[in-house]
């Protein structure tokens, strides 16, 4: 797919139909992963936990909608992998190359046709909990700081056009 492509027909999915990646397609989406840019070449700052423990999964979700303030949401969405990507500290240089490392697993899972979302808040929510973020057996000193929800949809990416005039631009 061509990159003009994949951004008119990337979006987030919120609906999984349960069944779980392919040990193709998440080795895919891992490639991706590490095909992506981290300033200064740092990878050894940060780390990707693979989730797929049900338990695990609903206690982060509910964690999230316990945070959010309405137990009846699913801020995980019932998606049956969560790849979170964690490093030693916040700021803008992890923030951002944390975003860079979700964005690059979210293009490749719009190549597969593999459900994907971006997961910020439910990530918030966590590192307000020290107990669960042990489950994740982190390295010490890492912390989560972004996450993308995956599984086999029954959506579809469909090309869209996109507004050119929703972000304002000034040239100077």
């Amino acid at each position: 797919m061509d990159v003009v492509k994949a951004l008119k027909v990337r979006k987030s999915i919120r609906s999984y139909n349960g069944e779980p990646l392919t040990k193709e397609q998440m080795d895919a989406i891992l490639f991706a992963a590490e095909a992506s840019p981290v300033g200064m070449g740092k990878y050894e700052l940060y780390q990707l936990t693979v989730v797929t423990d049900a338990a695990l999964l609903g206690k982060i979700d509910a964690n999230a909608a316990e945070f959010f303030g309405n137990p009846d949401m699913h801020p995980l969405y019932g998606a049956p992998s969560l790849i979170v990507v964690s490093g030693p500290e916040e700021g803008n240089v992890p923030s951002g190359n944390a975003a860079m490392i979700v964005h690059s697993m979210a293009l490749q899972a719009v190549e597969l046709g593999v459900g994907h979302c971006d997961i910020y808040g439910a990530i918030a929510a966590l590192n307000q909990k020290p107990e669960l973020v042990a489950e994740l057996k982190l390295p010490e000193g890492f912390k989560p700081i972004a996450a993308i929800a995956l599984g086999q949809t029954d959506d579809s990416y469909e090309e869209r056009e996109i507004d050119t005039n929703r972000i304002k631009v000034a040239y100077i």
